[in-house]
């Protein structure tokens, strides 16, 4: 949690300061207990796909932050060839899919995922991730619908950070309870914390169990916050400064390092050798992402339309 609160103040830092990184630039900061705890209820192969706030979540299932700032400065040495920038995010290495810039396109693309993992019989589980804002999208009933017809292994995780962009979500449903969406599909759903990565891990821990027992996918709606703008460019006159304020009261870090001192389970001294050791990561990932080089011009038409690799595609 603590890297990608880091990975992202260093990044935002990179953009506004120093000019180096272009385009959008969407933070993960305060969300950072739903990525640890569905870290830990998942297993490696199981993929996960998210929207254009996808930095934290890359960088949680084990891509480095090299990879990820060198992404970011657009260079050949990021996770997607310097060729995806800030929203486009992935790495097959880690089954990491995305990254995706169309609001929604992940939740009907995750049940493509999903249905290719049932058909091969791999026994994974495919997490979705989304906001309250793509909750409001046509492709998320079909694929609700589809998803419980074959039983698909899938966890929909709706990040509800109460704003869609600059829309709060009471101003775009009647329906303000997310979760409540899935009923129309007799899809099993709750309610989380997404604060808190404990509850995080056993709501994730649950559905996972589900979609690898072949009982189908299930709705997740984590309640969170982000403390930052839609985007850097972002006025946020849409909310008052105390609201951003009360809910930095529930920091989800500030509460992981005071379980962690309460309990015993560690001391101030270990958790500042880590902190110290993040800052040296983070550090190593600007120093990394300016010294990688640009993407080759040969490098234009690649990834895009063919390869050489799939014989069916004549050009």
């Amino acid at each position: 949690m603590q890297l990608i609160r880091q990975f992202e103040l260093k990044s935002e830092e990179m953009y506004k300061m120093a000019g180096k990184i272009r385009g959008f630039f969407h933070a993960y900061i305060g969300q950072e207990a739903i990525a640890a705890g569905c870290m830990t209820a998942t297993q490696h192969d199981d993929p996960f796909i998210t929207a254009y706030r996808d930095h934290g979540l890359a960088i949680a299932k084990g891509v480095s932050a090299d990879a990820c700032m060198a992404e970011l400065y657009g260079k050949a040495t990021g996770c997607a060839k310097g060729k995806g920038g800030s929203m486009h995010f992935f790495s097959l290495e880690h089954r990491f899919f995305g990254g995706h810039g169309i609001v929604g396109a992940q939740i009907g693309t995750a049940g493509g995922l999903a249905f290719a993992e049932k058909y091969k019989g791999t026994g994974n589980v495919v997490l979705c991730f989304f906001g309250d804002g793509a909750a409001r999208q046509g492709i998320l009933h079909e694929t609700f619908n589809l998803a419980m017809l074959w039983k698909l292994p899938v966890v929909f995780i709706c990040e509800n950070n109460n704003y869609a962009m600059g829309t709060s979500i009471e101003r775009t449903s009647n329906v303000t309870d997310i979760y409540k969406l899935a009923d129309a599909y007799d899809m099993p759903a709750d309610v989380i914390d997404g604060m808190i990565p404990e509850l995080v891990h056993e709501g994730v821990a649950r559905a996972v169990k589900r979609g690898r027992d072949g009982e189908g996918p299930t709705l997740l709606e984590m309640k969170t916050y982000r403390y930052k703008g839609h985007s850097v460019s972002d006025p946020q006159k849409y909310r008052t400064k105390e609201e951003v304020e009360d809910y930095k009261n529930q920091d989800p870090i500030i509460k992981v390092r005071e379980t962690i001192l309460e309990n015993g389970y560690s001391t101030e001294a270990d958790l500042q050798a880590i902190d110290q050791k993040i800052d040296a990561i983070v550090e190593h990932s600007v120093k990394f992402a300016e010294e990688s080089p640009w993407p080759d011009d040969s490098e234009v038409l690649k990834d895009v339309y063919l390869d050489e690799n799939y014989p069916f595609i004549v050009d």
